[in-house]
């Protein structure tokens, strides 16, 4: 038996960033162009196909042709919800997908009594008897495996796999350590693969008592941080003679290349300078840029720095995508906001009150005045049957006539 697990496809994501919007979808073509080619029995996905539970139609349409083109090859997928793409109304595009006959969805759930009994779905092929839990916003999923009856799915005989959108608290990566997980104890045991998802790192275990339980990673980073983590993504292709084993797929969609700075005592002038010299270093073509700025300036405003320049230093490379983050960068045009706990209330007024006067467009109490009045405005609701569009034009406007603009 051969099987492809792939998980966190995010079809749709990046889309706040142009040159990005298609990498997911890039990502998940040649995922199932190597399944194909690699003629693996049946396709599992672990949660997350989208990145929302309503995808963009261009992504959908793509998405869907090869899923058509995958199960015309007589391969069968079988995936679960993940948090991204769960919906608590049940209106997802999964549904839709299932019913289209273009995939499975193996979280049959029943329950009873306060239990939550699960059935298998067989795949006709291998015979392999697939079943899992869905994924949730904020971990809610958890309470699923607490209320899990598990000894009906212990005693199934046959090679069996437990799909999962969820971390597992035994292994959570050193950066995810506060995240809400599963305890391992929680899950049914004797399963001969646990096809996990959800926490975007490449993981494998053989776990005594239990299986071989695998985090493919996703296949395309969705994130800067994951960009410097992991740089790429992929899948795995896992053979089950004699025993289940792992052969990790690589997905190149682009290169990465980071550049990191430490910016203390430095101008904007030495930073931009610096940036220069990094981007003429090598040829960029087909490579996603990540600069990362820290430190504290020697002199002027974070906003000195003349980003359009620095990022055209790197297009003219043949740089594909450049992005920055510039979160630990601060300088002394503001200064450090040190407050004490306390109720929001207190620590809302006092960073109005250790900010204030350090610019020259108000006085300190015109400043403190406006500052508190914005952020009444902003912090007004939407009314009920109120359209997003008439919300936001209300939010705007409020704003506007505090500001004295627009009028």
């Amino acid at each position: 038996m051969k099987f492809a697990h792939l998980s966190d496809c995010h079809i749709g994501s990046w889309q706040r960033t142009t040159k990005l919007a298609d990498a997911s979808i890039t990502a998940f073509i040649m995922a199932m162009d190597t399944c194909i080619s690699e003629k693996v029995d049946f396709i599992l996905i672990s949660g997350d196909l989208f990145d929302t539970a309503i995808p963009a139609v261009d992504k959908l349409k793509d998405a869907v042709h090869k899923l058509k083109e995958v199960r015309d090859k007589g391969i069968s997928a079988y995936v679960i919800a993940g948090s991204h793409d769960y919906s608590p109304t049940g209106k997802t595009m999964l549904e839709v997908l299932e019913k289209a006959d273009l995939f499975q969805n193996v979280y049959k759930a029943t329950e009873q009594e306060g239990k939550l009994t699960l059935q298998f779905t067989t795949d006709p092929k291998t015979g392999a008897k697939i079943t899992g839990i869905l994924g949730k916003k904020g971990g809610l999923e958890k309470n699923r495996y607490a209320e899990l009856k598990k000894e009906d799915l212990e005693k199934e005989g046959g090679f069996k796999i437990f799909m999962l959108h969820s971390g597992i608290e035994e292994y959570k990566p050193k950066h995810l350590e506060q995240m809400e997980a599963v305890p391992l104890e929680w899950f049914p045991k004797g399963f001969d693969y646990y096809a996990a998802g959800h926490i975007h790192y490449v993981f494998s275990k053989k776990e005594p008592g239990y299986g071989l339980i695998a985090f493919p990673g996703p296949l395309y980073p969705n994130s800067f941080d994951e960009l410097e983590r992991i740089g790429n993504g992929g899948f795995y292709i896992v053979e089950t003679q004699p025993e289940p084993t792992l052969r990790h797929v690589p997905l190149m969609i682009h290169n990465f290349l980071q550049v990191k700075l430490d910016c203390d005592g430095k101008t904007s002038s030495d930073i931009e300078a610096e940036l220069r010299q990094a981007a003429n270093k090598k040829e960029l073509v087909n490579t996603v840029v990540g600069i990362r700025l820290e430190g504290k300036l020697k002199a002027g405003k974070t906003t000195d720095i003349d980003f359009k320049q620095v990022f055209g230093f790197f297009y003219s490379r043949g740089a594909h995508c450049v992005l920055k983050n510039t979160s630990a960068l601060t300088s002394e045009y503001f200064e450090e906001v040190k407050v004490k706990k306390g109720s929001i209330e207190d620590v809302e007024a006092a960073l109005i009150e250790e900010n204030s006067g350090q610019t020259s467009s108000f006085t300190r109490e015109e400043e403190k005045n406006l500052v508190k009045s914005l952020m009444e405005a902003l912090s007004i609701e939407k009314e009920e049957g109120e359209r997003q569009a008439d919300f936001e034009r209300r939010v705007i406007e409020r704003a506007e006539k505090l500001l004295g603009i627009g009028l």
